[in-house]
């Protein structure tokens, strides 16, 4: 599961894609950062956070040091299947990827 360019901090693509319905989502870092994930429906409304807290600089690429989701929302209801994106900070580095859940 490789971060491709040269960044030096990045968010990669989740996978498996398409999840079904856990995910892990892998992610760079130049520097010791606080890393927050939010999933939002394609409405734009905020499914869940994941909180990765005070992470240091590397790769968190592998499913042991990936962010995971389990595939539910922040009431711990399975989501329904189609596209969700997810939304990286980590200091001043914001990005943001979609992926597709299907059950």
């Amino acid at each position: 599961h490789t971060i491709g360019g040269s960044a030096t901090v990045a968010l990669g693509n989740a996978y498996p894609s398409p999840a079904n319905p856990e995910t892990w989502i892998p992610f760079r870092l130049e520097k010791a950062e606080r890393v927050v994930i939010k999933i939002y429906t394609v409405t734009g409304q905020l499914v869940r956070t994941l909180d990765m807290g005070e992470r240091t600089a590397g790769a968190y690429l592998s499913k042991e040091k990936a962010a995971y989701w389990d595939g539910k929302n922040k009431n711990g209801e399975k989501v329904s299947s189609g596209i969700y994106f997810y939304l990286m900070e980590a200091g001043s580095f914001v990005a943001l990827k979609k992926m597709l859940i299907m059950k």
